[in-house]
């Protein structure tokens, strides 16, 4: 008994199944998570250490080198990447992206705890951390407290604080944050004259204040039968207590703190600080854990706000900033939209079978979809736009196995067989050539599943979608298909069908079969003009251009500003400022986050937030709406206005989709001498620089940093007793300020406790050295401007290192209309001919490397779907010649393909070649059917032209319909100007125009120069 008869005969069974597949798909549908983008591990380990006042070329020497040694002997380190500064290594190692990220992260905490014994011991911080895209924030709010009557910043903390308590609470939420305030510290600010007054050396106050601030416990004591905890002196009680700390006691004389010093609850020197729309804040965020619902993680993020919101003072105003709920919302009912309209069309392509057997086939959609839902739920997939897309992709291709079923089911009933013999004999018939053709569809995009690097990772969800549709709509075509045609389908009183089918098959006749004669007349001249055809659309693909991955199309964005390295905080607050301003004229922008001295945290997967410096912003804005055609016009304006403010570098950074990378346009000059290699960097600069097409052109030692070096006599000093440590100490304490402590509040807060020197206006400048004394052994102070001698000099901003050799990165962006494929190329032909010395050599970067790695997969995906595919119609045919005539259509979409790239103006993208493959099941699936009939023909007794030309006639049908059915599945796609999935989708348009006009008369013309054997029946 076929599946066929089993489905018909046992309908109770198929009843049951029917009912089955639909419960499972609506529980995946409600229980699905739900996301903006994909979520894949990043196979990246970023290790950071900070040792104060060391320059770049020491700070290599002792940190940075020791961290890539060790780090170098793991297994599956791909790239090492580190960007040393003033006191600052980062060093980045990526891994092979088919290991497991979790496993490589905990490999490389062992490897650098074994090390850190070995590191300089005044690193005030040595951290592991690994890239995540789960700790994008999904929500990010904005305390507001400006003028007058502004709250002082640890009250605002505390509020904060709060608000971050509140979220963590939120079912769903994995960790919130909050940041934009200056910390608050107990300052204790001597006062010199009357320290020297007083006698005291600074390591007299220094521990005093410590002792004080210890904790030492008492142990325990027994009282008759009970047992006391002794609570002895230790920790402040208030900040009055600090300064009641006792320094000193001479001549039955207490001398305390507060009489040689103030001690006051302030501020410390502003780092970084957050501004929401210009005025005063502290931002706080939150993301969710993984493998959870936006939607209702954001409905008890929003409850837990309302009831936050209650209990704030009239001075701190609440705006929720950024919900990315509202993104995922928007996408989802975009493509929700789109997936109607491709059912509509769907429809309209299935009427020439007639409304009965166009219902059948419909059917088959809620329940392949309803398969294909459940086996990604389970398989631990999201629904986010990349899942929706493969769903909305597999919309015009799961309905094709039924459309061939009931179409021969319908040629049954025409020849005046009963619905029940009818669904069962027609579907026996066209089972093998359907299992064939779903199968080829199979083995086009099952190797997508497996690409490699991140682009492989982030468009997993496309390919996973329509293989477990497609995969179900075989079992449905197969089986709930025939039993439904069995109860439903009616013999036709016209033996031709409806109107409509009528039509089509006079037009087939009228138009295609004279064409097909005259094609199958001159055999080797209509191949020759297809392989010309052929080659000259190759000669389209430098004009169409190459990329990567478009833009995420979201109404979010990042300005990054960057003023010369040593600028202080306040020169970059005078650049934000201006920003500001001009985003607050511009009517497109809803809001803005601004980010004095360093990066707003992470609010979209592959960007990641910038550490803290003096010389950095970033404002995270967000438009009102996002326009594909006009807010590219907007960007551009906007960099126009802020190439007016002098003094710093400005980009406009829009959402890029696709695994991270440092700049679309990127070179790296490598080479042992930092010298040499500043000269080579500024050649290649400036050839960047007068290449058209090319904006932001950055390089990041273009100039050196200027400090100033003290230049202590340390011979001089110590003839008068004044150790170096003594002087170090000193000047930290009268510049920076001197951690000696810590004090806790009655709420649990913990504030250091700062000592320091009062600053004539408020921050350290040249004259602070003048005045400046230091304790001798003895107790003496001497001026610090008896010991130094001070200078200028130049040092190198930072030193970048690359697979372990020094090196210099070049990035530039690309200017709106042009391509960065092109502009790339035109690059890299200037630079060929650049001659550099030996031991130095160049290297593309950026999205040039990036495309290597990601396409490096596309072609092992087609040759595995090439050859898998060449293995099924082995064993369906059983001969090469059926195998070279099928296979012959696969050029024919690619003319197609290229042809619809062109007119849409859309590069070669990652996607758009994702599309060429899916093509290469598709076009076969048609060809299938038609070698399948013919041979059928043929083995019935039928001669060789006669059983094409019969079989030509007949199947144009069922592959115009599914053509047909694809394209309006697909066309929702291509409209919706998605940058995206849009360029996948007009390949698969443009190319199954092309194979359903050419390979009609092609594959007919293939088979006669190339006639399979095929054994007769008669």
């Amino acid at each position: 008994m076929s599946l066929a008869s089993f489905a018909v005969k046992r309908y109770q069974f198929t009843l049951v199944l029917f009912a089955l597949l639909i419960a499972l798909g609506i529980y995946a549908f409600r229980s699905m998570p739900r996301a903006a983008d994909p979520s894949f591990p990043i196979p990246v380990v970023s290790i950071i250490a900070v040792y104060p006042g060391t320059d770049p070329s020491d700070m290599e020497a002792l940190v940075t080198d020791p961290i890539e040694d060790a780090i170098a002997e793991l297994d599956d380190v791909k790239t090492i990447f580190s960007s040393v500064k003033d006191g600052l290594s980062v060093t980045r190692v990526e891994f092979s992206w088919d290991v497991e990220a979790e496993k490589k992260y905990d490999e490389a905490i062992r490897e650098m705890n074994s090390l850190r014994p070995s590191l300089p011991a005044g690193l005030s911080l040595f951290e592991i951390q690994k890239a995540n895209p789960n700790n994008v924030k999904i929500v990010q709010f904005a305390l507001i407290s400006d003028g007058a009557d502004a709250l002082p910043a640890h009250e605002l903390r505390k509020y904060a604080e709060r608000l971050e308590t509140a979220l963590e609470t939120a079912p769903g939420i994995k960790q919130a944050e909050y940041w934009g305030l200056s910390p608050s510290e107990v300052q204790i600010t001597l006062d010199p004259k009357r320290v020297k007054a007083a006698k005291l050396s600074l390591s007299r106050v220094i521990e005093a204040v410590r002792a004080e601030a210890q904790n030492v416990p008492g142990g325990a004591i027994s009282i008759s039968d009970r047992r006391f905890n002794l609570k002895t002196s230790g920790d402040f009680p208030d900040v009055e207590a600090v300064g009641n700390t006792i320094v000193a006691s001479a001549s039955g004389q207490i001398i305390r703190l507060k009489d040689v010093a103030t001690v006051t609850l302030a501020e410390a020197e502003q780092t970084e600080q957050a501004r929401f729309n210009g005025r005063r804040a502290v931002f706080v965020a939150a993301n969710q854990k993984a493998g959870q619902n936006i939607f209702k993680v954001q409905q008890a993020v929003a409850q837990r706000v309302k009831n936050f919101e209650r209990s704030l003072p009239k001075q701190v105003e609440l705006v929720w900033g950024f919900d990315q709920s509202v993104n995922v919302a928007q996408r989802l009912d975009t493509l929700g939209r789109d997936f109607m309209i491709a059912i509509a069309l769907v429809m309209l392509t299935l009427l020439p079978l007639g409304t009965r057997a166009a219902g059948v086939v419909m059917v088959s959609i809620p329940l392949s979809l309803a398969v294909g839902l459940a086996c990604m739920y389970f398989a631990g997939f999201s629904l986010n736009q990349l899942s929706i897309a493969g769903f909305v992709i597999a919309l015009g291709l799961l309905v094709d196995d039924s459309i061939v079923v009931v179409e021969n089911i319908e040629r049954h009933l025409r020849e005046g067989k009963s619905p029940r013999q009818a669904a069962i004999e027609a579907t026996d018939q066209i089972s093998l050539a359907v299992l064939g053709c779903t199968a080829t569809l199979i083995l086009a995009f099952l190797p997508l599943m497996f690409l490699p690097e991140g682009a492989g990772k982030f468009v997993r969800n496309i390919p996973a979608s329509v293989l477990a549709t497609v995969t179900a709509s075989l079992f449905v075509s197969l089986t709930i298909v025939p039993f439904l045609a069995s109860r439903v389908l009616r013999t036709h009183a016209n033996s031709q069908g409806n109107a409509l089918l009528r039509w089509l098959t006079n037009g087939i006749h009228t138009v295609y079969t004279p064409l097909m004669k005259i094609a199958l007349g001159r055999p080797k001249a209509t191949l020759l003009a297809t392989v010309a055809l052929f080659f000259a659309s190759l000669a389209l693909v430098p004009k169409i251009g190459f990329s990567l991955f478009p833009l995420a199309d979201t109404p979010q964005f990042l300005i990054s500003i960057e003023t010369p390295d040593g600028s202080s905080l306040d020169e970059t607050d005078r650049v934000l400022r201006r920003v500001e301003a001009i985003l607050q004229q511009t009517p497109e922008i809803k809001h803005q986050f601004g980010n004095l001295g360093r990066g707003n945290r992470q609010i979209f997967y592959n960007v990641f937030p910038r550490d803290q410096a003096a010389n950095y912003a970033e404002i995270y804005a967000e438009l009102k709406r996002y326009q594909p055609d006009e807010t590219p016009k907007l960007f551009d304006q906007l960099r126009v206005q802020f190439a007016n403010i002098a003094g710093a570098r400005i980009i406009i950074k829009p959402f890029e989709n696709g695994p991270p990378i440092d700049a679309p346009i990127a070179i790296r000059v490598s080479g042992p001498d930092l010298n040499l290699l500043s000269a080579l960097a500024k050649q290649v600069t400036d050839l960047i620089e007068q290449t058209e097409g090319t904006r932001d052109v950055l390089n990041p030692i273009k100039l050196q940093r200027t400090n100033l070096a003290l230049n202590i006599d340390a011979q001089k000093a110590g003839l008068v007793g004044v150790s170096a440590a003594e002087i170090d100490r000193t000047v930290r304490l009268s510049v920076a300020g001197l951690p000696v402590a810590n004090y806790r509040d009655d709420e649990g807060d913990e504030y250091p406790i700062v000592l320091r020197l009062p600053l004539t206006q408020g921050k350290p400048n040249l004259d602070l050295l003048q005045q400046i004394e230091v304790n001798s052994q003895s107790g003496e102070s001497i001026p610090l401007k008896q010991f130094i001698d001070p200078s200028f000099d130049s040092s190198p901003t930072s030193i970048q290192r690359y697979q372990r050799a020094r090196s210099v990165m070049i990035t530039a962006y690309t200017g709106t209309g042009y391509n960065t494929g092109v502009v790339t190329n035109q690059i890299l032909a200037k630079l060929d001919a650049l001659e550099l010395p030996r031991g130095y050599r160049w290297q593309a970067a950026g999205e040039v490397e990036s495309r290597e790695d990601s396409f490096s997969g596309i072609g092992a995906a087609i040759l595995i779907a090439v050859f898998g595919i060449m293995a099924v119609l082995i064993l369906e045919f059983g001969s090469f010649k059926s195998m070279l005539v099928v296979a012959g259509v696969i050029p024919l979409g690619i003319v197609g393909g290229l042809v619809a790239l062109l007119l849409s103006g859309y590069s070669l993208s990652f996607t758009a070649s994702i599309g060429f493959i899916a093509l290469i099941g598709i076009e076969i699936k048609n060809s299938i059917l038609l070698v399948d009939f013919t041979n059928q023909l043929r083995a019935q007794g039928m001669p060789l032209l006669e059983a094409i030309e019969r079989a030509g006639e007949v199947r144009f049908l069922p592959i115009l319909l599914t053509s047909l059915t694809a394209i309006g599945g697909l066309l929702p796609l291509a409209l919706a100007q998605a940058a995206l999935y849009s360029p996948m989708a007009w390949v698969m348009i443009g190319g199954l125009i092309s194979s359903t006009l050419l390979a009609r008369l092609v594959t007919p013309v293939m088979y006669v120069l190339l006639p399979p054997p095929v054994e007769s029946l008669t």
